[in-house]
């Protein structure tokens, strides 16, 4: 059955811009036609392409735990508090988030299993939560074979610590890694089990510092083998460019780019370290580097060169990395974020507001494995989101492209529908596939109620965070 959705002005695409008085029908996902008419009645809406959260973890958010204004190198030990209790419920909270935000698609780089069942099975839960929700998702377990701790010996770290607080820090981050080869096993199992029109499964090395060089080779040569995507962090922090220096003195991203690492198929998060040389060589390859501005501001790690990188050719897009400015998972305010700190300085710039937002979900598509550029014209997927431009051109003083006042004013809380593949997935703001609120009252009442058995690590968290500050202070030279 054919469904008809009026528009007051419709973002096509760069190409053809903003159209008004339309109509935009669709047809088993498909968008069928889209035609100029008379307005249409009622209060204004302005349809655009959905959006693309193009680097997630789906996780809780993490000031619930205690980890605020920290650098990523504590954080990620003391975000151990948000493993996943139950890994459909978690899963299912952070999809609804982003699809709530406008999303169609998201990347999950999963770096934190629950350990409660195996991955496979674990990977069928996210599977099944994206399936309810109704996202597209890109999966990848975030493996790592190396520095569970820190980048290099741990030994100085752990020494600081009494016995017991040692063996809970053990516990919870020490084990044997796991294979480069039942990893790509592994990876071959979960796409067998979860693969599909709308879940792209992935390679994902969690980075360079955690991967061996083992690992990376054997992701780089099974991905040009299959043909399968792979999603990896890079030099997110000033610590882990001083540690690929020191282990890569002829440059990491060099390094990479010989293993046949860098390609077409690959996604960057991150990348706020890269240098000139690096991004051109990056851009050479055809990767797309993945940009997460409030992330990065909330852990302190720096600020990217997405301009620069896009001047050299980059692709870049932008992910939410579950740390959004508000922890709310509005990868629009991120957007905005990205063009107003990236977009250039007095008359020069870098692009439009209307080609960064097309650039950002064409890239994010590619890079999640979505089909389709994001535009919206007849044969398109009909993923697409409608916002209430009353409230967005509130005033309505002069005519003003609805495009320029999105990236000056937009937000989530603007959002009425979300359509992916055909089918609503929010309605008036809310996801229709799943319960949010109740979802997340019920993972509340869990966490807390396990948060006991976390109760050694909180009291080792004190020791073991004045260790690890010494430890990566004196380790790397960072000025």
């Amino acid at each position: 059955m054919a469904n008809e959705v009026p528009a007051h002005s419709l973002f096509a695409g760069r190409d053809r811009g903003v159209l008004n008085d339309v109509v935009l029908r669709h047809d088993n996902g498909i968008i069928t036609s889209i035609d100029q008419g008379a307005p249409p009645a009622g209060p204004r809406s302005f349809v655009l392409p959905a959006f693309v959260n193009a680097h997630d973890h789906a996780r809780p958010t993490a000031s619930s735990f205690g980890a605020l204004g920290m650098p990523l190198e504590s954080w990620l030990l003391r975000s151990v508090l948000g493993s996943p209790v139950d890994p459909y419920l978690t899963a299912a909270s952070a999809l609804a988030r982003s699809a709530r935000a406008g999303c169609a698609a998201m990347m999950v780089h999963y770096t934190r299993p629950s350990g409660t069942m195996p991955l496979v099975e674990e990977a069928k839960q996210i599977a099944r939560a994206a399936s309810d929700v109704g996202i597209r998702i890109a999966f990848a377990i975030a493996v790592r074979d190396q520095n569970p701790v820190v980048y290099g010996d741990a030994e100085p770290v752990l020494a600081n610590l009494s016995g017991d607080d040692r063996k809970t820090i053990e516990a919870l981050f020490v084990r044997a890694p796991m294979s480069p080869k039942a990893y790509i096993e592994l990876t071959d199992a979960i796409a067998a089990a979860i693969a599909g029109p709308k879940i792209d499964v992935q390679l994902g090395p969690a980075g360079v510092q955690w991967g061996s060089k083992a690992l990376l080779e054997a992701v780089a040569e099974n991905s040009a083998l299959t043909g399968r995507r792979v999603h990896m962090h890079l030099l997110e922090t000033i610590y882990q460019r001083a540690w690929a220096d020191q282990n890569f003195p002829d440059g990491i991203v060099r390094y990479l780019r010989d293993i046949g690492f860098l390609s077409e198929r690959l996604t960057l998060a991150h990348c706020i370290h890269a240098r000139p040389d690096e991004l051109e060589m990056i851009a050479a390859s055809g990767a797309r580097i993945v940009t997460n501005f409030s992330s990065n501001m909330h852990l302190r790690s720096g600020l990217a060169p997405i301009a620069a990188a896009h001047r050299c050719g980059c692709a870049v897009t932008v992910g939410v990395d579950g740390l959004a400015l508000d922890e709310d998972d509005d990868v629009l305010r991120e957007m905005r974020l990205v063009q107003m700190m990236h977009g250039g300085t007095g008359f020069k710039r870098t692009w439009t507001p209307a080609d960064f937002f097309a650039l950002a979900i064409r890239n994010g598509r590619r890079a999640t494995g979505a089909p389709g550029s994001g535009e919206l014209s007849p044969g398109a997927p009909a993923d697409f989101v409608t916002l209430d431009l009353d409230r967005l051109d509130r005033d309505q003083i002069v005519p003003v492209d609805p495009i320029d006042l999105l990236f000056a004013r937009g937000n989530a809380s603007l959002l009425k529908d979300v359509v992916v593949d055909g089918r609503t997935i929010v309605s008036e703001g809310r996801v229709t596939g799943v319960d949010l609120p109740a979802i997340e009252q019920e993972l509340r009442v869990i966490y807390r109620g396990s948060a006991a058995n976390f109760s050694r690590f909180l009291s080792a968290w004190r020791p073991l965070s004045t260790s690890l500050e010494n430890w990566f202070e004196a380790q790397f030279d960072c000025r």
